[in-house]
């Protein structure tokens, strides 16, 4: 795998992303519907066009396979295809982020537990819940704290 922070947010990549982005949702966030899914979508590119760092992970093909976006030194976003999942990926990413970009917060659906496990395993503590998401919606969000 090939980490790399994304200067340029081409049509291309920001299309793969998605693609990424919802394949790892569906597998991940079995609380939304499809629906859902496919609302929020409409919002995806905007959000990874415009966060300050964008850093994706390329398989042996350079095809992007997973990704996370930082803001100062909170973790937004983090989606690894589900074909990837399970190898190591995810905590090679936020290594780096820790490393590379002192990660310290984030948030995450308390409805995706396994998320939670993980982030929880990668030493990050909750210390707030809310009842609703950052869109007012009923997804209670967990905010977790590097320990």
């Amino acid at each position: 795998m090939k980490i790399i922070n994304v200067k340029d947010r081409n049509a291309m990549l920001i299309e793969q992303l998605v693609k990424v982005r919802k394949a790892s949702v569906k597998e991940t966030h079995l609380f939304l519907s499809d629906l859902e899914i496919d609302n929020i979508e409409k919002y995806v590119p905007q959000a990874l066009a415009g966060i300050p760092n964008l850093i994706v992970a390329e398989n042996q093909r350079g095809v992007s396979v997973a990704f996370m976006g930082i803001d100062e030194q909170k973790l937004e976003m983090l989606f690894i295809h589900p074909k990837e999942r399970g190898h190591g990926l995810g905590r090679e990413l936020v290594e780096y982020g820790i490393k590379e970009y002192f990660i310290n917060e984030l948030g995450v659906n308390e409805q995706n537990p396994q998320a939670k496990g993980f982030y929880e395993h990668m030493g990050f503590e909750v210390y707030k819940r809310t009842e609703v998401d950052e869109q007012g919606m009923p997804y209670p969000i967990l905010y977790m704290k590097l320990s």
